[in-house]
């Protein structure tokens, strides 16, 4: 009976791959759906913690002009030791648009790229260090995959990648070449994040159980910003939470993923598809759509604890990315209200807790909590913050990441984010179609690290070069 099992659950997998529902190379090992981890190529090595030599100017090519694209290139005119070599789009008109972001900063003329191949050529110049990718999901890999090969860093918009075939693309193509390659998860730069995660490097919510994050974000007014209509079009065809990191990358942050400790496995459910179904109908003609209006993910790591997902771009709830600290001395909550509780005390000589007093279990009062976030300031923030919410992006947080970004570059340090996050957190798109496909299953999170999850303790900035 057992081996029929084992047959059953072979050919149903084949039967899975062969319909296109889903990732191939996978099998059930005690109910959990388990993808194959490939093996490193001949020459191919880790690249966790990877130094590159420093550079005193890092020479920059952006492809990729439509809605991200234009804020970047006007971003890094306000960073220092930055050179804009060239700029690319898919529409000769964008391009020349950026030209003028340049002229206006008294930046010179950058060189011009535009076309379906365009992009090739932008990487394969002598004169770029970095690549910074900002078009549409399906162009992502590709493009990073290409410029690596070409020998330069990449820097690519969220998420990274699409299957786990291309995560895994980007990991190996990153060790082989030895180059970074870093996704532009905004979030986890925001003020309230750097400086939750600080306190939470000094032990102030003792031992980090739960986290929660999401993307909720009525799109409704959006859909047709998107070029050629390529992000709707994406979610009619996917099942899943396809847009986790700007949630999952603040979490996985504060539990040191693959810096100490690693996703195992997770589990999806989602609501049936209304609101994302009428949208498609209206403006694609289809009566189809894989993506639920509402989708929720747990996952569970190797040391015990969790973190809770949710994605939903269709209904009309207000913009949300849930982030969530619960630790057995403290809490930290952004969204809706954004505050900070600790371990409650208690009553005066009594030592019994006054169970009628529920004001003891709130936030702490605004005037701590502002003392508190000062103290406890990432020295990120402390270093950059003013001209950070005067360059503005997202408020400030993608003017810090680009900082960062290029900080680290012309330090020789690691990157706040690495190869193994981009895929991390990318995977999740696909890792949930797996498991709502097969009734809410758990699905096993792949070891991009290749067993060298636990080779860093906790997770650092590079500011000190820690």
């Amino acid at each position: 009976m057992k081996k029929f099992s084992v047959l059953l659950c072979a050919f149903a997998g084949l039967l899975f791959s062969a319909c296109g529902g889903g990732e191939e190379g996978w099998k059930r090992v005690d109910g959990v759906i388990v993808f194959d981890t490939p093996e490193r190529e001949p020459g191919q090595k880790s690249v966790l913690g990877l130094r590159t030599a420093p550079m005193e100017t890092v020479r920059v090519g952006f492809i990729g002009l439509g809605m991200r694209g234009p804020g970047a290139v006007e971003r890094f005119t306000h960073l220092d030791g930055v050179e804009i070599k060239a700029l690319c789009d898919l529409y000769p008109e964008r391009v020349e648009s950026a030209q003028g972001i340049l002229s206006k900063r008294g930046f010179p003329e950058a060189a011009s790229y535009s076309g379906e191949e365009g992009w090739k050529q932008l990487c394969e110049r002598d004169d770029i260090d970095l690549v910074y990718i900002a078009t549409p999901w399906l162009k992502h890999v590709p493009m990073a995959v290409y410029a690596m090969e070409h020998g330069k860093h990449v820097a690519v918009e969220v998420p990274a990648a699409q299957s786990l075939e291309e995560c895994w693309q980007l990991v190996n193509t990153a060790e082989k070449y030895q180059r970074h390659c870093m996704m532009l998860e905004n979030c986890v730069y925001d003020f309230f994040e750097l400086t939750t995660l600080n306190m939470a490097r000094h032990g102030l919510f003792g031992e980090i159980l739960h986290v929660e994050g999401s993307y909720i974000h009525n799109l409704d007014e959006f859909w047709d910003y998107y070029q050629g209509n390529w992000r709707l079009d994406f979610d009619q065809k996917h099942r899943g939470d396809v847009y986790a990191t700007h949630g999952l990358g603040p979490a996985c942050q504060l539990l040191g993923i693959h810096r100490g400790d690693k996703m195992n496995y997770l589990v999806a459910m989602d609501t049936k598809s209304v609101n994302g179904l009428k949208a498609a109908r209206e403006k694609m003609g289809v009566d189809t759509f894989a993506n639920g209006d509402h989708t929720l993910t747990l996952i569970k790591t190797e040391k015990g604890r969790t973190i809770h997902l949710q994605h939903n771009v269709y209904t009309p709830r207000p913009y949300s990315r849930m982030y969530q600290l619960t630790g057995t001395e403290g809490f930290a909550n952004k969204y809706p209200v954004e505050g900070y509780a600790f371990r409650a005390g208690q009553l005066a000589g009594s030592g019994v807790p006054d169970h009628e007093n529920l004001s003891e279990h709130s936030f702490i009062p605004e005037e701590a909590k502002a003392a508190l976030m000062e103290q406890y300031k990432d020295p990120i923030v402390r270093d950059i913050e003013d001209k950070a919410r005067e360059v503005g992006g997202h408020g400030g947080m993608d003017f810090i990441m680009d900082y960062r970004l290029i900080y680290c570059l012309r330090n020789g340090l690691p990157l706040d984010q690495d190869v193994y996050d981009a895929a991390e957190w990318s995977c999740i798109g696909a890792l949930t179609a797996m498991s709502l496909d097969h009734n809410s299953a758990p699905v096993a999170v792949p070891d991009f690290t290749r067993g060298d999850w636990n080779k860093i303790d906790g997770y650092r900035h590079a500011l000190s070069g820690e």
